[in-house]
This record gives structure tokens, C-alpha cells and sequence, in this order.
């Protein structure tokens, strides 16, 4: 071992003679022993392939190797220091290092089986640091050139996203698990349903109703919340997102953990109004003051004085907004994990999907890659997110205006990634838009029992439910708060119960 732990930097390996480049973090001894490991026994390739490739290898040599040993073993050959040899006799790194006997050694040096993915994890880890450096002194130079086609704000971007792809890259599959280690995390999240007095399981919208459909928001599912404008959307999602932060309590959890266990935090991504506009409605609902009034500044001092304590209690919810336009999807992943780094994330809402940029060429494949990411976004951090979403156009054509999965816009991949999909619907809305003349005096009157049956009432169409079922739930709806509520029932009605 000590005779092959002393490899010669030459020219043709990993280009000696560089300070810089012997500076970096490596460990040869490492690459060393973990390439006799896979040489002696090459089902370790299978234990360490998941978590380092060539790439990673700080002596190039020893990435040449990787790359011809696991092209063997891809295609069940052996890989070993004498099959090697025949494809490497010509190399001249390998020569530099003492021809095919190198491979031999290599062998002879092999670590245990059992050590393979702590070494391989070493590998990983210095690779990573290697890169970092090598970010550094990327966004380091670009800084410094002063040029009027790459502005300091474009740099910043650019950097982000560049450590959003290195944070990417580091992501490692969980590969198969038990089925007892499947059923017992089951029975956990049952046993949270069964604690919880509401007998949910997930997170509370703090709408009755909506919440007995659902069960409540779930970890790792992707909720879409879809309607036409002017049905409601944003004023249903800031409504849940406040009802979830204003009921947040911090706790040691059934499984140990510390965090929420009732309501929580959320991070609201408001691609379409500003964090000012979105502050507004929430605070229209918890002072009940109509939002068209705080616009206006139209308040007496009882109602002024009433908006202004409901923002002193506001300040303590844990609800965070970014306002960033027409943000990539990358991006947003990469804020929602610093977010949950830095004050926790229980739930997650973004308003709207369609505002999210992808990278793809056309406006299909792009919706898809935005979806996929939002739903990877769910998984990873293991939160609910609920992401809005636009209905197309004819609905309006069709005289029953209640939407359909097939009304989801531009892409059929927003139905297939989407855990649940729920529409919100108003008929008041579209009612209004019917009001006959004033001189049909009998349509008129129909029209008003009609409007008076349908006013202040909204529903919520769950499309789809991949774990529970589908049907209409029924709310309340105050326009001037811009708030939903739980709608009392005929049967409910006369009880100690009201809106």
C-alpha cells in the first residue's frame, strides 16, 4: 500500500507543476483503494455507482479506469486488472504510472467491501469542494470584468443557478426500501391522524369541509387549484395560507422531531401581485374591512383602528412572501430550500404555475418541466404545495361553466403530476353577467331568486384525489373581504352555528 499511495503528478496525469491544481482538496489513496475494491469484487460498483461517476476522480487516470470497469460491468463482463489491461495498454497516463502493473497494484490495495461507501462519499464530497472553488473563482473573474452585456444583477442570477445545478447534482436516489420500513412509516402518518383530535393527517386549510374531503394538506403532495379569473383563486390560497400561519405552534412531534405540530409556516411565491397587494387582502380578511376601502384609505377611526391592530397581530405569522416576477423554476426550488433552512416550511403556494419559466423549447414541454419541478419540490422537502393554475377559454363556451380536468391549460402533464386538482367556481359570477332587462318584469324576478340563492356561496371541485375521493365542497364567500369561510347548512342552520 505505501508503495502505490505515491502517485508522480506528471504532465499527463493531473498536470503537475500547477500550485493551484495540487492545492485543491483530493485523495488519491482514496480513488486508489476504492478502484482495487471494484477490481477484486465488482459488485461494489453497484453499492457506489449511485453516489460518485467518473467526473468525480481527481486523477485522471483513475476516472479512465471507472469509465472502462463500469462499462464492463453495465454488460455483466468482468472487470478486473487483467480485462483492463487490454483496453489500456496504449494509455499514456497509465504508462506514466507504471504501465499495467498499476492495475495489479490497485488490487492488491483494495479496502474492504464494507468501507466502499464511506470512500466513495470521501470522493464525492472533495469533487464538490473542487467545484466550489472552482465557482468561486468563476463568479471571482466575471466580477471583475466590467462588461455592459453582463450586468451584476444577470451575474447574480447566473451564480444562483449555477450552485442550484451543483446542489442538484449532489442529490443521490433512496433506491429500494423494506416494505416493514413502508408500512411503518403508514402507520406513522395514521397514528398523527389518529392523535390529532380533527382526525387529520396533514396540514388544516382551516376550512371544515374542504379539510373532511381532503384530510387535510399532505407532505409531498402537489395540489393544483385552478378557475377562470375572477372566480377566486388567490383569494382561497392567501385565505388557507393565513389560516395555516395564524394557527402555527411549534412543538416536539409524535415521531421526536421539533417543529409544527398545528397550522404552520409557509412561503407564498406571488409571481402576479405584489407582496403590498397580497398583505392587503389578507389583511382585508383578518379586519374584516373591505379591501376596496383600505385602497382607498376610505376608514373611519374605529375601522382604522381595528385594520391596525390586525396587522400588529400579523406580524408574528410565520407566513413569508416573494414577489419576483416570471421567476424559473430552478430558482424557485432553490429559495423554497433556503427558506426551509433558515425558518422551517410547512407548506408552500405559488400563485401562479403558468408565470414560472422552464428551459424547454416550446410552451408544452415547458409547462411539463414546471410541473415535474414543482412535485419534485413537494417530494425533497416534503411539504404540501399548492400551485394556482389558469383554465383555458372554453369553459366560457359551454353553457354548464363548471370546470373540467380536461380545462387545465396547455399541458396534460399539470392533471398527471398533480396529486389533487381542485377548481374553484362561483355561478354567482357568471349569473350576474345574465341580469335581464328592467322591462322583463317575470325573467327579472327569477333571475333575483336565483341570485339571492346563489349569493355569498362559492365551490370547490375536486377533480381529482389520488388518495381520497372526488366531489363538490361548498363555501361561503364575503367579496368585500375577499375571504372564504365554512358555509353553514340548511340542516345547520338555527343551531349555535352562523357564518
Amino acid at each position: 500500500m505505501n508503495e502505490i499511495s505515491s502517485i508522480p503528478q506528471g504532465a499527463n496525469t493531473t498536470g503537475a507543476g500547477n500550485d493551484v491544481q495540487d492545492a485543491l482538496p483530493h485523495h488519491i489513496e482514496a480513488e486508489q483503494q476504492l478502484l482495487g475494491a471494484i477490481l477484486t469484487n465488482n459488485d461494489v460498483y453497484d453499492r457506489v455507482a449511485s453516489i460518485i461517476n467518473a467526473g468525480h476522480f481527481y486523477e485522471p487516470v483513475h476516472a479512465r479506469i471507472w469509465e472502462i470497469a463500469a462499462s464492463r460491468i453495465s454488460k455483466n463482463a468482468l472487470a478486473s486488472p487483467v480485462t483492463l489491461k487490454a483496453f489500456m495498454e496504449d494509455d499514456e497516463g497509465l504508462k506514466e504510472l507504471g504501465g499495467p502493473a498499476y492495475l495489479a497494484r490497485l488490487a492488491g490495495a483494495a479496502i474492504s467491501s464494507f468501507a466502499a461507501r464511506d470512500y466513495a462519499q470521501m470522493i464525492y464530497d472533495l469533487a464538490i469542494r473542487r467545484q466550489l472553488i472552482q465557482l468561486g473563482q468563476d463568479i471571482s473573474t466575471k466580477a471583475q470584468k466590467v462588461d455592459i452585456s453582463s450586468e451584476p444583477k444577470e451575474q447574480i442570477v447566473e451564480a444562483e443557478q449555477a450552485l442550484y445545478k451543483l446542489g442538484e447534482a449532489g442529490q443521490t436516489d433512496t433506491g429500494f426500501q423494506s416494505f416493514l420500513k413502508a408500512v411503518t412509516d403508514a402507520v406513522q402518518v395514521a397514528n398523527a391522524a389518529y392523535q390529532r383530535e380533527g382526525g387529520l393527517a396533514g396540514v388544516s386549510t382551516g376550512l371544515a369541509d374542504l379539510d373532511t374531503k381532503l384530510g387535510g394538506l399532505h407532505p409531498s403532495d402537489l395540489l393544483i387549484l385552478a378557475g377562470r379569473p375572477s372566480m377566486g383563486k388567490t383569494s382561497l390560497a392567501t385565505n388557507i395560507a393565513f389560516n395555516v400561519a395564524k394557527a402555527y405552534k411549534k412543538g416536539t412531534r409524535p415521531d421526536g422531531t421539533e417543529g409544527a405540530i398545528d397550522g404552520g409556516v409557509v412561503g407564498f411565491f406571488s409571481l402576479e401581485m405584489s407582496a403590498e397587494q397580497l398583505a392587503g387582502r389578507i389583511l382585508a380578511e383578518a379586519s374584516e374591512i373591505s379591501s376596496h376601502k383600505i385602497r382607498q384609505g376610505d376608514m373611519d377611526e374605529g375601522e382604522f383602528r381595528r385594520f391596525v391592530n390586525a396587522a400588529k397581530e400579523l406580524e408574528s405569522c410565520p407566513l413569508f412572501i416573494d414577489d419576483t416576477p416570471a421567476l424559473p423554476i430552478s430558482q424557485l426550488a432553490a429559495r423554497a430550500r433556503r427558506l426551509k433552512r433558515t425558518h422551517g416550511l410547512d407548506l408552500l403556494i405559488i400563485d401562479y404555475l403558468q408565470l414560472c419559466r422552464g428551459t424547454a423549447d416550446n410552451r408544452v414541454n415547458e409547462i411539463a418541466e414546471i410541473s415535474m419541478g414543482m412535485k419534485a419540490i413537494a417530494k425533497e422537502l416534503n411539504i404540501p404545495v399548492i400551485a394556482l393554475s389558469q383554465l383555458s377559454r372554453q369553459v366560457e363556451s359551454r353553457d354548464d361553466k363548471r370546470p373540467q380536468l380536461s380545462d387545465l391549460r396547455e399541458s396534460g402533464s399539470i392533471e398527471q403530476d398533480a396529486d389533487v386538482v381542485m377548481f374553484v367556481f362561483r355561478e354567482e359570477y357568471y349569473k350576474e353577467r345574465e341580469k335581464p332587462g328592467d322591462h322583463e318584469l317575470d325573467k327579472m324576478a327569477a333571475w333575483q331568486d336565483e341570485m339571492s340563492n346563489l349569493h355569498g356561496k362559492a365551490e370547490v371541485i375536486i377533480g381529482k384525489q389520488r388518495h381520497g375521493p372526488i366531489g363538490t365542497v361548498e363555501l361561503s364567500f364575503e367579496a368585500q373581504f375577499t375571504r372564504f369561510g365554512n358555509l353553514v347548512q340548511k340542516w345547520q342552520q338555527g343551531s349555535d352555528g352562523g357564518f
